[in-house]
């Protein structure tokens, strides 16, 4: 079902004007002061251009919106942070959710219950006053419902957990036809497996709970090493990976960084390359376990210590300002000599490669595994996540997308055929049935034609209701 929303009539004022007195939130037009704070997004190469932005305070709102973007035939795109955007939204109804932020903490069920617009700096402090911890992404910035239906992959305990979908106990969601429904395995098992792991297609996610773990501190932090010597980073760490437990996550990054303030010396505008650890474990053990690696080259930058929970975001170090950027990654269904070589000649010293960040995450643990109640992310028994980074300005969006394809074509005969959800690109947008594999593409269109027969959430990687 493809449609065409670039000839969607711009909204009436009159109308914006009824569907504001419907709202607690804002209403914002092209023009009106706010529309252009609303429409940003986290990448600086995407625009927004909304035909309505509705800044929501609550699920009645949101339901408010839904049922103007239904009676007036226009697509719906829900924005927290924007990190993960798809197409610029004209002719849509925009709903921005960061107004939605209560966390509540619940000591004695290790849960927590969180509004659509909450992100994940907003989220930790609070659990770890509680002695806990949540299956949280590499970045704080990223808004929790997003980046948990897409999967969400947490580097500090994804390894020994699962995905962060996996924990997810119950969704508040707002459909098509404007219900606001609860969801969890009992009330709506179909609906409730799709939301966990293919991101916006079915609703909008006005609150979700999920579980936490008893982990109050890591030990954890990055290696980094002269970017000379990424062969022998790479084949230790490689080599090292088996041996290690489930609650030891790491990751392999090849960086190029920029000269400038916000990158501290000695990595300022530096080819280095990156290990990262976090270990659920004692501090003797977790210093114990990487020394095989830390003896591997001279170092640039040690930062891997005994660290509170609070402090995780420092293990990646990601930017929190918005940047312009591209990025795609892909899954590897295995990793051996010729493909460690391969990535090498690709990103290596000797290569041409201009790509900020090249980086691998080692998977398997419990990511493995099916949990207790399964959903539909599709990447299970891929062992590793390979991610391709470009900055650069819009001008220069062809060559960054041509960076990262050298990437992930180079390393194309090690390539899984599932794709994980938050790493893919906005012009991946299609390619849907390929990403979660005909079987579970089939069962996704039949819960799609079920809940959004019109397919009013399309602005994303879209599962196209049945005929």
């Amino acid at each position: 079902m493809s449609i065409d929303d670039s000839s969607l009539p711009p909204v009436l004022p009159e109308d914006a004007a009824a569907l504001g007195a419907a709202v607690a939130g804002s209403v914002l037009l092209p023009g009106d002061a706010g529309y252009d704070d609303e429409r940003a997004v986290f990448n600086l190469n995407h625009e927004l251009a909304p035909a309505v932005i509705v800044v929501a305070e609550s699920a009645a709102d949101v339901q408010a919106a839904v049922a103007f973007a239904a009676g007036q035939h226009r697509p719906v795109l829900v924005k927290t942070t924007g990190h993960q955007i798809v197409g610029k939204a004209h002719g849509a109804v925009v709903i921005a959710t960061h107004r939605m932020n209560d966390v509540a903490i619940d000591e004695v069920s290790r849960t927590a219950r969180v509004g659509a617009g909450v992100m994940w700096s907003e989220v930790i402090p609070k659990a770890v006053k509680a002695g806990l911890a949540p299956l949280n992404g590499s970045n704080p910035t990223v808004g929790v419902t997003g980046y948990t239906m897409g999967g969400g992959l947490s580097p500090t305990l994804g390894r020994s957990q699962g995905y962060a979908a996996d924990h997810v106990r119950s969704l508040e969601v707002v459909t098509a036809d404007g219900e606001l429904r609860h969801v969890d395995a009992q009330s709506e098992p179909e609906l409730f497996w799709a939301l966990r792991g293919c991101k916006g297609n079915f609703g909008v996610v006005t609150a979700l709970e999920f579980d936490l773990f008893p982990v109050p501190r890591l030990y954890g932090g990055a290696i980094y090493f002269p970017g000379e010597r990424m062969a022998d980073v790479l084949r230790a760490w490689t080599a090292w990976l088996p041996g290690t437990p489930e609650t030891m996550v790491s990751s392999f990054a090849v960086m190029r960084q920029p000269p400038v303030p916000e990158v501290p010396e000695p990595l300022r505008g530096a080819f280095v390359v990156s290990l990262r650890f976090a270990y659920n474990g004692t501090a003797e053990d977790g210093e114990r376990m990487i020394a095989p690696l830390r003896a591997v080259a001279p170092t640039v930058l040690d930062t891997v210590r005994d660290m509170p929970y609070t402090e995780v975001a420092s293990i990646h170090n990601e930017p929190t300002d918005p940047v312009p950027y591209y990025e795609r990654g892909v899954m590897l269904r295995e990793f051996p000599a010729e493909a460690q070589d391969k990535l090498i000649e690709l990103v290596g010293p000797d290569s041409d490669a201009t790509l900020a960040v090249a980086e691998l995450r080692a998977l398997g643990g419990a990511w493995d595994r099916e949990p207790a109640v399964p959903n539909a992310v599709a990447t299970r028994g891929l062992p590793y996540s390979l991610l391709g980074v470009a900055v650069g300005p819009l001008p220069e969006e062809q060559q960054l997308k041509k960076s990262v394809a050298a990437l992930l074509d180079g390393m194309e005969s090690w390539r899984g055929d599932q794709r994980l959800v938050n790493n893919l690109a906005p012009d991946e947008a299609a390619d849907a049935a390929a990403i979660y594999g005909p079987e579970r593409y089939e069962r996704l269109v039949a819960i799609k034609k079920t809940y959004d027969p019109a397919n009013m959430f399309r602005l994303n990687h879209n599962v196209v209701p049945a005929a």
